[in-house]
């Protein structure tokens, strides 16, 4: 069956929200104020790993400052939010606060970077497409529901929305492996994985409260870093 492997990645996390909201109710505050500094310490350590792949930093900076051009443009994090607020108005049947609104589209923000920025996505997703090969996704299935029993213990229900994305982004990836396999080199991947890093990065500073960074505002970084590298290969 096409597509198993990111089923069942999605499937995991869901999974392993669900697990995370009933050991959200047994935890004590401070506990999991505690905890929730613990992963965001842990995630910038991910992001720092991921950004210094890189082979090129110009690509990455050029990438990012591009994308967050673009990003605030479009406005990108409060549309994102305004969808979260709707969405969670709709899923769970109650008035949201503003507060809480936040908090949702913050995890359903943050977890998606997580799950979707990365070359286990990638490359596991174009392995299913080309041989049927699930073996990645499916370590990939393993860590992700790990971490969204984490995620979820301290974020909150709008962890499980991120599996939709997972499965929009690494079910198209299969679906076109053929095609993509002709045009992702590896310097692409790897300043992919590298740009996605800086984001992560970010998303481990705003759970450590930080700083407040506007994390969906950067996204569209993600598309430009395939133009500047293209750029680059023609150039070079």
């Amino acid at each position: 069956m096409v597509g198993l492997g990111t089923i069942v990645n999605a499937l995991a996390i869901i999974g392993g929200t669900c697990i995370g909201l009933v050991l959200q109710k047994g935890l004590p505050s401070k506990w999991q104020e505690t905890i929730m500094q613990s992963i965001g310490l842990c995630i910038c350590v991910i992001g720092l790993q991921m950004a210094l792949k890189t082979t090129n930093i110009i690509i990455v900076i050029i990438s990012i400052v591009l994308g967050v051009v673009i990003g605030e443009y479009l406005n990108i994090e409060h549309n994102l939010n305004r969808f979260g607020a709707w969405l969670e108005k709709k899923l769970l049947k109650k008035a949201t606060t503003a507060d809480s609104s936040g908090k949702f589209g913050e995890a359903f923000i943050a977890a998606s970077l997580i799950y979707c920025v990365g070359a286990m996505a990638i490359v596991g997703s174009i392995q299913e497409g080309l041989t049927g090969d699930r073996s990645t996704l499916y370590a990939k299935s393993l860590l992700d529901g790990l971490t969204a029993i984490i995620f979820s213990a301290n974020l909150g229900i709008g962890i499980a929305l991120s599996a939709v994305s997972v499965l929009l982004y690494q079910g198209a990836i299969t679906l076109t492996a053929g095609y993509l396999e002709s045009i992702i080199s590896v310097l692409l991947l790897t300043e992919i994985t590298a740009t996605g890093g800086i984001m992560i990065i970010a998303i481990g500073l705003n759970m450590l409260k930080l700083i407040e960074i506007r994390i969906a505002n950067m996204l569209p970084a993600i598309l430009v870093v395939g133009f500047v590298c293209k750029i680059i290969s023609v150039l070079g």
